[in-house]
């Protein structure tokens, strides 16, 4: 499970980033569409944050341990949202261009995470 929602939010993560770079190219600031999906992902990433803690009370490790792990779980949360309220402040296309590096940043954090829970079954 951890996986598939990693791989859904890394590829969610990359949609939003296409779009937000496709208004920026426009010259359009972030709209209300745009915090939508921002939502969407933002809630794909609060459920990733919530499963891992799961797991982690359950007893699972993390090949890189359970600090990082936490850590870069934290951060993955926060990316989006964050991204989001500097777009705010910045109401040309350079707010588009922040979401879009902010869900880039996510989604290498998504990879990140992958490698630091480790490999099924290895």
């Amino acid at each position: 499970m951890f996986d598939a929602l990693t791989a859904a939010l890394g590829a969610t993560a990359l949609a939003l980033a296409a779009w937000c770079a496709f208004a920026a190219w426009r010259d359009q600031p972030t709209k209300d569409w745009h915090f939508i999906g921002m939502a969407v992902v933002s809630v794909l990433a609060l459920a990733q944050l919530v499963i891992g803690l799961v797991q982690l009370a359950r007893g699972e490790k993390a090949d890189e341990g359970s600090v990082i792990f936490v850590a870069y779980l934290i951060g993955a949360f926060a990316a989006v949202p964050a991204a989001g309220l500097l777009s705010l402040t910045e109401r040309t296309k350079w707010g588009s261009v922040t979401v879009a590096a902010g869900a880039v940043v996510l989604a290498v954090l998504e990879v990140r995470l992958y490698d630091i829970w480790g490999t099924p079954g290895a």
